[in-house]
């Protein structure tokens, strides 16, 4: 495999900073040596590096280091690693829930609220969904329709009514994936993440209250949908913009607000998606 003959060439490491009183760990340099095959496009995601074996060889660093190279990059997202005989790191793109955690866990030491949230979302959704509309495909408005099929009100547990909020933000993560622009997706996409994972509302929050919450986001969606089929763009901007204005008005009824937590791997299903046979 090209991969595996790039692999087998040596390449000195980068010299350790001596200027000071800490200097750069094996690990680290192998791990960045790594970063720098992705970066000249030399591996590409889904392209499985040497054995552990051949790259000590290569980078002529023990085990322990080469080890320590492979695990920064796991954690940074970079390569997915497995044991067993076909076992090994394999190149993958940085999954968006990494992103996510690491935003989170800063935001966890900054002072922001759900207000601050909107203010962003207020700006950001609508300019996603005006550039997504040209871009729906007949899956979309499927995946569309069943996301408001499954938050239409009608009696249901305390439970349930939480799992049509979170539907009620699959309806963005929809409009998300169709909009070209790389960089605005990521920003909306972690915006309903956080959303997703945590808002909280006051425990005293009546089925009436959430009904209420469905019925105005069913009807904004439903109306944002049937724009978006006439490939309308101007009104889908509009009909988005009312919309979050809306929403952050029915959670500030709900008394809803940011939960401050650490999020660590286990909340995001990173190491099952690990453990997943390939």
């Amino acid at each position: 495999m090209e991969t595996r003959r790039q692999t087998k060439e040596r390449k000195p490491l980068p010299q350790p900073d001596r200027r000071g009183p800490r200097t750069t760990k094996r690990g680290d340099q192998v791990a960045e040596l790594i970063k720098g095959w992705i970066t000249d496009g030399k591996v590409r995601p889904g392209m499985r590096l040497s054995k552990e074996a051949e790259l000590q060889q290569t980078f002529n660093v023990s085990r322990g280091s080469m080890r320590d190279a492979l695990k920064a990059l796991e954690v940074q997202g970079l390569v997915t690693l497995s044991t067993g005989p076909e076992g090994g790191a394999t190149i993958t793109e940085v999954p968006l829930e990494r992103a996510f955690q690491s935003l989170q866990n800063y935001l966890f030491f900054q002072r922001v609220s759900l207000e601050d949230i909107y203010a962003a979302r207020r700006a950001l959704e609508p300019l996603l969904a005006a550039g997504a509309v040209a871009h729906l495909t007949a899956g979309d408005f499927e995946a569309l329709e069943r996301s408001i099929e499954v938050c239409e009100p009608f009696a249901a547990s305390h439970e349930h009514a939480l799992d049509q909020r979170h539907e009620d933000i699959h309806f963005h993560d929809v409009l998300a994936a169709a909009n070209p622009n790389a960089f605005l997706r990521c920003l909306c996409q972690i915006i309903n993440q956080l959303l997703h994972s945590l808002v909280v509302v006051a425990g005293n929050v009546t089925q009436r209250d959430y009904q209420a919450f469905g019925r105005a986001t069913v009807a904004a969606h439903r109306e944002i949908l049937e724009a978006a089929r006439l490939r309308d763009v101007d009104a889908v901007s509009r009909l988005m913009e009312a919309h979050m204005e809306q929403a952050e008005a029915q959670l500030r009824k709900v008394h809803a607000a940011l939960r401050q937590k650490l999020v660590v791997d286990s909340d995001l299903g990173l190491h099952e998606r690990r453990r997943r046979p390939r």
